[in-house]
């Protein structure tokens, strides 16, 4: 089992940054990716940022040369750091990660912190 616990969202203007944590717990040696997804009011959950085991980072389009994933896996953290935020970053915002056993893959979530950018 393993729990994510997020931090760091709130409100900010356009163009400002925030800086997104996310705590992870429990059987945290089985970890493999981690990343950052969001969910706007009405639309589907979407992918902001990953990271694998292997430091290969993917992001969303929208949000590349914007926002940069790190992870600090001795510390079992990672975290989000968005620059020029824009109006339409507001989501909700939902750490991931995803753990490698022996019964297979299995993806966990966090609580979701909110993230807010007014115009």
């Amino acid at each position: 089992q393993l729990q994510l616990v997020e931090s760091g969202g709130g409100l900010v203007q356009a163009g400002g940054s925030l800086r997104l944590s996310c705590a992870a717990s429990g059987s945290t040696f089985t970890i493999n990716s981690m990343g950052w997804y969001r969910q706007a009011p009405g639309k589907q959950r979407e992918l902001v940022a990953v990271m694998d085991s292997s430091r290969h980072t993917t992001y969303a389009d929208s949000v590349n040369g914007r926002f940069t994933i790190s992870r600090d896996d001795a510390k079992n953290l990672v975290y989000l750091q968005m620059n020029s935020l824009k109006p339409e970053d507001t989501a909700v915002y939902y750490c991931n990660a995803v753990t490698s056993d022996f019964y297979g893959a299995r993806p966990y979530w966090g609580q979701g912190t909110q993230v807010t950018v007014s115009s």
